[in-house]
C-alpha cells in the first residue's frame, strides 16, 4: 500500500488518505481556505503577494514549516540569475536548507541552482523524473519528503545584493500517520577546486543510519587536455574499507554515456548533450553564457553538469555509506591522472538522527571559475 500513500502512478487509482496543503508567499502558513487573500490594483484575490520581496543580504528566510505527520510532495522556485551585470552568480550565492523532525542541523544544504542540476551559477534545461528545470529557471522538485514531527525549508540570501523576487511554491499533504519504516530525504553539496592527483573525489562520507542512496549531480570543471570520463564511481557499504562493494567502470559510463558521448560535426568531435528520466548530461559550455564584458573574451575552463538517479537501483546500506569518484583521463598515450573542478550534490534517505555536514564553503569559493 505504499504506493497509494506516495501517490505514484501504481496507486493513483487508489483512495488517498491525505489533506492536501500548499504553501507560497501568498499563504506562508499553508493554511485552509486562505489561498491568495492579498489585494492587488486589480482588486481583492488578485495577485497580491506572489513573491517574496527585497531578501536582504545576509538573510534567511523561513520559506515554509508545518507540522506533521505529512510529506513534500513538489517544490517550484523561480528567481533571477544576477542582481547586476557584476553580481552574476545568484544560482550559487543563494543557500536551500531543509530540516525534519527535532534536528537543528539541515538534513538539505547546497547552493539553489545545484540542488535542481544547474550548477555554475547557471541554469539549464533539465528533463527528468525528480527535478525538471524548464525556460527559464523553473525549478522542480519532485523528491517525496517525508516528515513525522515538522518539517521546515528555508532560504539563506549570501549574495551581495538585495533578491528583488523571489517565487515559490511548496505542495504537501498531511497524514494521520506514516508508515514505521520511513527514512528521511538528505542532499549535500561539496567541491574540491582542484582534485589531488590519484586520490578520489568524494562526493559523500560520514553518513551514519540505515537507508539508500538516490542521485547524484556532478558539475565538472575540466583544467587538463585530452578526455576527462574514465574515472570510476566507487561505494563503500558498511564496512567497507580499503575496496568498495560496488566500483562501476568509468563516469560517462555511470552518467549513462558512452563513448565520449561523441559525435562528428565537420570533422570535429562533439559531445552531445541528454535528458532522460534518470540520467542526464544537460550541460555543457566553454563560454561565459551570462554576462560579457566587451574588454574581455568570453572564453571559460569546459563545464559540464551531470545527473544519476538511482530510483530503479538505489544503492542500500545499513549502517553506513561512502561515495566517491576517480579523475582519470586518457590520451594519446593512454590513461593518466587528473586534476579538475568537480562540484556534487549527493541526494539520499536514511534514518534519523544524521551526522551533521561539514561546513558549507564561502560564497567567493563556490563560484565558478
Amino acid at each position: 500500500m505504499y504506493q497509494a500513500f506516495t501517490g505514484g502512478l501504481g496507486g493513483i487509482a487508489l483512495a488517498k488518505n491525505g489533506k492536501s496543503r500548499a504553501i507560497n508567499a501568498e499563504n506562508p502558513h499553508g493554511e485552509k481556505g486562505r489561498g491568495g487573500m492579498a489585494a492587488s490594483h486589480l482588486g481583492p484575490s488578485r495577485k497580491g503577494s506572489p513573491c517574496l520581496k527585497d531578501i536582504e543580504p545576509g538573510a534567511v528566510v523561513t520559506l515554509a514549516e508545518m507540522e506533521g505527520p505529512g510529506q513534500i510532495n513538489h517544490i517550484w522556485i523561480t528567481v533571477d540569475n544576477k542582481t547586476t551585470e557584476a553580481d552574476c552568480f545568484v544560482l550559487r550565492d543563494l543557500v536551500i536548507r531543509m530540516y525534519w523532525d527535532d534536528e537543528e542541523t539541515p538534513s538539505v544544504e547546497s547552493p539553489l541552482g545545484d540542488f535542481f542540476c544547474c550548477g555554475f551559477g547557471r541554469e539549464c534545461f533539465v528533463n527528468s523524473v525528480p527535478v525538471a528545470v524548464v525556460p527559464n529557471r523553473g525549478f522542480n522538485c519532485y523528491f517525496p519528503m517525508p516528515f513525522k514531527k515538522k518539517a521546515k525549508i528555508t532560504l539563506e540570501n549570501q549574495h551581495a545584493n538585495k533578491i528583488p523576487a523571489f517565487f515559490y511554491q511548496v505542495d504537501y499533504c498531511l497524514y494521520d500517520e506514516l508508515p514505521d519504516d520511513i527514512a528521511y530525504f538528505h542532499a549535500q553539496w561539496r567541491r574540491e577546486r582542484l582534485t589531488e592527483k590519484t586520490k578520489d573525489y568524494t562526493i559523500l562520507d560520514g553518513v551514519k543510519g540505515k537507508g539508500h542512496y538516490i542521485g547524484t549531480y556532478m558539475a565538472l570543471t575540466t583544467l587538463e587536455r585530452y578526455w576527462w570520463g574514465e574515472g570510476e564511481m566507487k561505494f563503500y557499504i558498511d564496512g567497507d574499507e580499503e575496496y568498495p562493494t560496488i566500483c562501476g567502470t568509468g563516469t560517462e559510463d555511470y552518467f549513462g554515456g558512452s563513448w565520449s558521448f561523441a559525435k562528428q560535426v565537420d570533422g570535429k568531435t562533439v559531445e552531445q548533450n541528454y535528458n532522460t528520466p534518470y540520467l542526464g548530461y544537460p550541460y555543457y559550455s566553454a563560454h561565459d553564457e551570462l554576462i560579457h564584458n566587451f574588454y574581455h573574451n568570453d572564453d571559460c575552463p569546459p563545464m559540464r553538469g551531470f545527473y544519476r538517479w538511482h530510483l530503479q537501483d538505489p544503492i542500500c546500506f545499513e549502517e553506513d555509506l561512502r561515495v566517491t569518484i576517480q579523475q582519470i583521463g586518457v590520451g594519446y598515450r593512454g590513461l593518466f591522472e587528473r586534476q579538475d573542478d568537480v562540484a556534487s550534490v549527493a541526494y539520499w534517505y536514511q534514518t534519523l538522527p544524521h551526522t551533521p555536514f561539514q561546513p558549507l564553503m564561502s560564497k567567493e569559493d563556490r563560484w565558478p571559475r
